[in-house]
């Protein structure tokens, strides 16, 4: 695995991997990817990389990739030919080597200052996957009033059919995952679109993994690619297989395909 680090000075520390999937994002990506680093060279002791996982962009996406990675040595652009943000990560974390991988959605709407918590939870904390969490009394929150309710709807048809579920937010675009977990979970994961984090989550805590909630600081892009009644109608099938699949111990395809091509990270 190369040097992520911006900064050179120390021993030994954890190798860490930052996702940002993208679907034409030719207008943020470069300012976002800027952002991270910046705050990452300040604030993360341990060496790291960001990664861009582009899922079949059709715009200058690829263009702004490959520039910032040819510009920086500890940003890497990875294409893929097909859509979905799980595909992007389940290829991205398949391929990587760090100790922890994580990921965050590129318009940066979870402050920063949530990452580093994120990251001592796995380290320090004894869980293998930590996560944002807007649903946290400590949580700051400002989006509208259409979102909050699909994404508490949401949360509360998981702990319906999942009553003993130890998260509180599924899908806050911030995570991070240690790699024994990894290695265990993400081929299990069936979605490679949105449920991706749900199906993830549930795994997890069907595997006894311990989750730890980070409270965030969010501000909802109004200008996000997520597709809302799409979404909700992947969502709400995804909880339905799962739930159908331990209740049956068999394994429903209907919907996700099993196989994808990993390839490396340049």
């Amino acid at each position: 695995m190369e040097t992520r680090s911006a900064n050179q000075a120390g021993g030994s520390r954890l190798r860490i991997d930052v996702t940002l999937p993208v679907y034409n994002e030719e207008k943020d990506l470069a300012g976002s990817c800027e952002k991270l680093a910046a705050y990452l060279t300040a604030h993360c002791p341990h060496d790291w990389r960001v990664v861009i996982a582009d899922n079949a962009s059709t715009d200058k996406t690829p263009e702004v990739g490959r520039s910032m990675a040819a510009r920086y040595p500890y940003i890497k652009y990875h294409r893929l030919e097909m859509k979905g943000r799980g595909r992007a990560l389940t290829e991205a974390w398949l391929a990587s080597d760090a100790d922890i991988v994580s990921y965050m959605d590129i318009d940066l709407s979870t402050d920063l200052k949530s990452f580093m918590p994120m990251i001592d939870a796995i380290e320090r904390g004894g869980c293998d996957v930590a996560i944002g969490t807007r649903f946290d009394r400590k949580s700051e929150v400002d989006r509208g009033l259409k979102r909050e309710v699909l994404s508490r709807g949401f949360i509360t048809l998981i702990k319906l059919f999942f009553p003993f579920s130890s998260f509180s937010d599924a899908q806050c675009g911030f995570k991070a995952v240690s790699r024994r977990a990894v290695k265990a979970l993400v081929p299990l994961i069936k979605s490679k679109a949105w449920f991706f984090d749900t199906e993830l989550l549930i795994l997890a805590d069907h595997h006894g993994y311990k989750i730890r909630n980070v409270p965030v600081k969010w501000i909802d892009d109004p200008d996000s690619r997520v597709k809302i009644v799409g979404t909700v109608l992947e969502h709400s099938l995804g909880v339905l297989r799962m739930r159908l699949t331990f209740l049956t111990g068999r394994e429903l395809d209907v919907f996700y395909p099993r196989q994808i091509k990993i390839r490396s990270i340049a």
